[in-house]
């Protein structure tokens, strides 16, 4: 391998990442190998509290299951989790042992603390992250029962929550009826981004034809050309707002793709990037507001750990991100992550106001360090 040196600047900007990412190796991974992980369920606790102790479970989520799936599917192979493959084999399991709906098809939302199905509506958020998790698991495994799982899950995608217009329904009851719910933003990214990862590892025609259809409509339906944004319903839904958070996940997923690069949805959102960065971020400290109103102004001043995430993950693909790099990895170790592990969500004048650590979200610092990682590679 040829001796590529980094420039000074970011020569440093590599150490600080470095820290950051032995901190997750070295403190977040294993709070999921050890006290965050439900023996015997075989699944992982919903969250923790700030001593590490799990909070007493009122359900289990197939999305937490499917997150946590990728997670340890990212580290088959790596030697500092050398037990990756075992914990992502029992995750796989157990997402078709406790939350598949054998009698309708599909997984259902929730079951409760002795295993029974809880909250048995579809949505399509955790389909989406069955279909990612699956498409990341069977990358590294290639098991025909790991490629079965995911055909399943695009087909009852396809089949039951298409909407006819290139768009999806966001839940639906147990037997697949409609609830009215129609569309919304957060679901249909994380089917992009679900979709993109199964491209990735085959060639998929129809799935390849389903992303097409999904960015266009997204751009017909969900982007306000007048304030530039992304909005979280439907154009012609009350009550709109946008969140910056999403602006920086939905440019990541765009930017990185060589086949949605250049496309009306792709223009949008870095137009879209730019107003989220303007409106959306404290300029000294590099806080990550939660919600703004339609017109700019904050709607919701919280900040979240997964929006620091993605506003650093989509840094690394901007020209003029290397600037901003510095501050954004300063105000995500500063800020969130701490010795024992990381603060949820800080209130509008930057104190803790939720100090639990649930599953989900080490997926988001996982693909954020795995985006830093690609970043000084180059």
């Amino acid at each position: 391998m040829p001796d590529v040196s980094l420039p000074a600047a970011k020569s440093e900007l590599s150490a600080v990442f470095t820290t950051a990412q032995q901190h997750f190796m070295d403190v977040i991974v294993p709070l999921w190998q050890g006290p965050g992980w439900n023996a015997e369920m075989a699944l992982p606790y919903e969250a923790l509290d700030a001593q590490h102790q799990p909070l007493p479970p009122q359900r289990y989520r197939a999305m937490a299951c499917a997150r946590q799936l990728f997670l340890f599917s990212s580290f088959i192979g790596h030697p500092q989790v050398a037990d990756a493959g075992i914990r992502a084999a029992a995750l796989f399991r157990s997402l078709q042992q406790h939350f598949h709906d054998a009698e309708h098809g599909g997984w259902f939302y929730s079951i409760d603390p002795q295993g029974a199905p809880l909250d048995r509506r579809k949505d399509l958020y955790t389909h989406a992250f069955i279909i990612f998790a699956c498409a990341h698991y069977w990358a590294k495994v290639r098991e025909p029962l790991v490629e079965s799982v995911l055909n399943a899950a695009l087909h009852v995608v396809a089949e039951q929550f298409a909407d006819g217009d290139g768009l999806y329904e966001s839940v639906l009851d147990e037997h697949w009826s409609s609830l009215g719910a129609g569309p919304l933003q957060n679901p249909l990214m994380h089917l992009a981004e679900a979709f993109l990862a199964t491209l990735e590892v085959r060639e998929d025609a129809q799935t390849l034809a389903a992303l097409d259809a999904l960015a266009e409509a997204m751009q017909r339906r969900f982007v306000d050309i007048e304030h530039g944004v992304m909005l979280e319903k439907p154009l012609d839904a009350v009550d709109n707002w946008s969140e910056p958070g999403h602006q920086f996940e939905w440019f990541y997923l765009l930017e990185s793709s060589e086949h949605l690069r250049g496309t009306p949805l792709h223009r949008s959102l870095t137009t879209a990037f730019a107003h989220a960065e303007e409106q959306g971020v404290d300029q000294v400290t590099g806080a990550v507001v939660a919600m703004l109103e339609v017109d700019g102004s904050v709607k919701d001043g919280t900040q979240r750990i997964w929006a620091q995430a993605e506003y650093l993950r989509a840094l690394t693909l901007r020209p003029d991100g290397e600037a901003l790099l510095a501050r954004q990895l300063n105000a995500l170790q500063q800020r969130f992550l701490h010795p024992a592990g990381w603060n949820e969500c800080l209130d509008s004048q930057g104190q803790v106001s939720r100090s639990d650590m649930p599953s989900t979200t080490p997926y988001h610092l996982a693909t954020c360090y795995i985006g830093l990682a690609e970043y000084f590679r180059i």
